[in-house]
């Protein structure tokens, strides 16, 4: 059961409206990484786990996020203050109404659904959807997920603090990106506190596979590293003396029963390209100058070669 404090978290003290300011703060709304997103994952995280002590977690971290929603979304509100009067009074003459709401950076659309109110979209306008909860019900999984979620909500704040002046909005928002640190910490501290956590999941990586690094990107720019060198790694960088690297010929094969297998055969044979023809194409038909080759035929036939200095002079304005 939720029951709600009208006070907010931390404290809203905006210095004066800004519509524009307002489109940018709906990411931290109702964008992938915003407030909602955190709150239904680690809610529905919550209800699903079995450890008595994430479930606890979870839910406390869900509940706080509902708070800086209202945070978040009360910010939205003051910055759109003046704007939600004028489109809900219409005391501005024409012209000047629609320059204020073209300042917004919102859409006509979202100006007259929503009015200047905070709505769960992010800052481009795209509906929040359950999409953005990634929660795959695996406690080692969904940890480090969460670990991730909130580090690109602390960058997301970052850039929103970066972006205004008005001290009222920075404190806040300062607040907000802080908690994204402290909830981190938590799901770290939850996820090594499951003895072997890594790998993900129950069962483990093939062992000969478990180390090997496969240098697949070469040339200029090769770097080793950590990553990909040491006692750690066996690494890979002759891929054509080592591929396949389960000693297999490479080739995908299945087994199929006769029945399969007869009319497999048949649509091979029916769908078999001839190597040693050479058809006139709608491409050989209509080709052009640039077309490249072609293919000869009645109707067609490669264009005539020009250089680059022929085709411009053919080309210019008279």
């Amino acid at each position: 059961m939720f029951m709600h404090n009208k006070r907010l978290q931390y404290t809203v003290r905006v210095a004066e409206p800004n519509p524009r300011l307002a489109t940018m703060m709906l990411e931290q709304f109702g964008g992938a990484d915003g407030e909602l997103a955190a709150a239904m994952r680690y809610f529905t995280q919550g209800l699903g786990e079995d450890d008595p002590g994430r479930k606890d977690m979870l839910l406390d971290i869900a509940t706080e996020e509902l708070s800086h929603l209202e945070v978040i979304g009360s910010i939205v509100a003051m910055l759109n203050k003046g704007v939600k009067a004028q489109l809900a009074e219409g005391q501005m003459e024409e012209v000047e109404l629609y320059r204020t709401i073209g300042a917004t950076g919102t859409s006509a659309k979202e100006s007259l659904l929503f009015g200047g109110g905070p709505a769960l979209i992010d800052s481009a306008g795209v509906p929040w959807t359950a999409a953005y909860v990634d929660s795959r019900s695996e406690p080692t999984v969904d940890l480090r997920s969460n670990i991730a979620a909130e580090a690109r909500a602390k960058i997301v704040y970052e850039r929103l603090i970066n972006i205004t002046d008005d001290p009222g909005i920075k404190e806040a928002l300062g607040f907000l990106m802080t908690r994204e640190v402290a909830h981190q910490k938590s799901f770290e501290k939850a996820l090594y506190s499951i003895e072997d956590n890594f790998p993900p999941g129950k069962l483990p990586g093939v062992e000969k596979y478990a180390s090997v690094y496969v240098n697949t990107s070469q040339g200029d720019g090769d770097t080793t590293g950590p990553w990909n060198s040491g006692e750690q790694w066996d690494r890979i960088d002759d891929l054509a003396q080592t591929m396949p690297i389960d000693g297999g010929d490479g080739l995908a094969t299945v087994g199929l029963d006769s029945a399969d297998q007869a009319v497999a055969t048949k649509m091979a044979k029916r769908t078999m390209s001839d190597p040693t023809s050479d058809p006139v194409t709608g491409a050989d038909l209509g080709a052009g100058p640039g077309a490249g080759r072609t293919s000869s035929g009645d109707k067609g036939g490669a264009p005539d070669i020009q250089s680059a200095p022929a085709m411009a002079e053919a080309t210019a304005p008279a």
